[in-house]
């Protein structure tokens, strides 16, 4: 009941205040595919222009839903703006074997198979735009979560990471599962949300919120054991709180990320429901890090950096949560640095003023960064 009261409050919500929300920069689109007019709509964020290259994220609505409700739950425009990404909210068709919700998964017998649509959308958006097409990534609420799975199954040659909240695995999708490479995932499922999976009538439906992150711990090569977080409660009136679970040191840099919502339904977090992490935010945070080699920079990561034989720099703990540490072996100093984006703009500078040097990046967002010295460059990347 609570999320058919939500959905139609969303459609008010998205009606009333639409004239607010730079519809300059929101751009209703339509595509051809397989003899159907589809439906998205496109945010362009302010800082684009047609000589960098932008990632690109699907945002999928859930079952019933719409593009209004989903943009409504997860509005991802702030992010966009400040890290410089496009992003892409879809429109599902009806289902007639499902009474006509609008699904990404439709029930049989159906011809519509939306993996196709999907990598129709990425072809007419590169044409268009200035689309990075190393860094495209899915993420979805509920059956949006779902298909965003079945993208990493079936489209991982295309679909550098994704993000899934409120749903697990389709058995069908699971069993048939076959990525061409490994990539990252992050899921965000509430303990009071099928957390241990759905099974009626001995038929299982869906796998449980453990054999989804044991299939990809496998597949991603990571560690076998996890590092567990317990995150601050900092909405106490919520009545749930989060563990996160991180498993690392993948193939190809890459990692597996869940965050439990002890307590939580069926929800988008930061939005209705748990408000201890904000899910648009861990996901972005998350999938940014990665492109269809794994995590970006990943060849360079090691723990000493030599950016030339005659004036050694080495950078320590990179990647890092917070702070690096600049060793310089000449004496000479100060050296000047400067930090820049993926887009170009310059968010860190300052002097070097002896070797050893320590530099926080601890308020910054995770993402990956370039950090030039002495006329030299390096990838950086900052994660949790």
């Amino acid at each position: 009941m609570f999320k058919y009261f939500f959905y139609l409050n969303s459609f008010l919500f998205f009606g009333i205040y639409s004239s607010s929300l730079n519809a300059q920069q929101f751009l209703s689109k339509t595509i051809e595919h397989d003899g159907i007019t589809r439906e998205y709509t496109l945010y362009i964020p302010s800082n684009y222009n047609d000589f960098s290259e932008l990632p690109l994220i699907f945002n999928f609505h859930g079952g019933s839903g719409d593009i209004a409700s989903q943009i409504v739950i997860s509005d991802m425009r702030t992010l966009a703006d400040r890290d410089g990404f496009l992003i892409v909210y879809p429109q599902a068709l009806p289902d007639p074997n499902a009474n006509g919700s609008t699904l990404w998964t439709h029930k049989e017998p159906s011809s519509i198979d939306d993996v196709f649509f999907v990598e129709a959308m990425i072809d007419a958006l590169a044409m268009e735009y200035n689309v990075d097409e190393e860094r495209v990534y899915a993420c979805g609420y509920s059956n949006g979560g779902e298909f965003s799975l079945e993208l990493a199954c079936r489209l991982s040659h295309r679909i550098a990471a994704i993000g899934t909240v409120a749903r697990s695995m389709y058995i069908e999708t699971f069993e048939a599962c076959d990525p061409s490479r490994p990539i990252g995932i992050i899921s965000i499922q509430g303990t009071r949300d099928d957390y241990e999976g759905i099974t009626f009538g001995g038929i299982t439906y869906y796998i449980s919120m453990d054999d989804l992150n044991d299939y990809w711990v496998t597949f991603n090569n990571t560690d076998s054991s996890p590092t567990i977080i317990d995150l601050p409660d900092t909405n106490i009136s919520d009545g749930s709180t989060v563990e996160k679970y991180s498993w690392e040191n993948g193939e190809a840099c890459l990692s597996v990320l869940h965050y439990k919502v002890i307590d939580g339904g069926h929800d988008w977090p930061g939005s209705f429901g748990n408000m201890d992490i904000d899910a648009s935010v861990e996901i972005w945070n998350y999938v940014s890090l990665f492109d269809l080699n794994g995590l970006i920079g990943c060849e360079s990561l090691s723990s000493n950096e030599s950016l030339d034989q005659e004036n050694k720099i080495e950078v320590l703990n990179n990647p890092t949560d917070g702070e690096i540490v600049i060793q310089i072996s000449q004496n000479n100093f100060p050296f000047k640095y400067e930090l820049f984006s993926t887009n170009g703009q310059l968010v860190l500078s300052g002097e070097i003023l002896h070797t050893n040097y320590s530099i926080d990046l601890s308020h910054l967002p995770n993402n990956l960064y370039y950090l030039s010295i002495d006329n030299k460059t390096l990838k950086l990347v900052k994660s949790n």
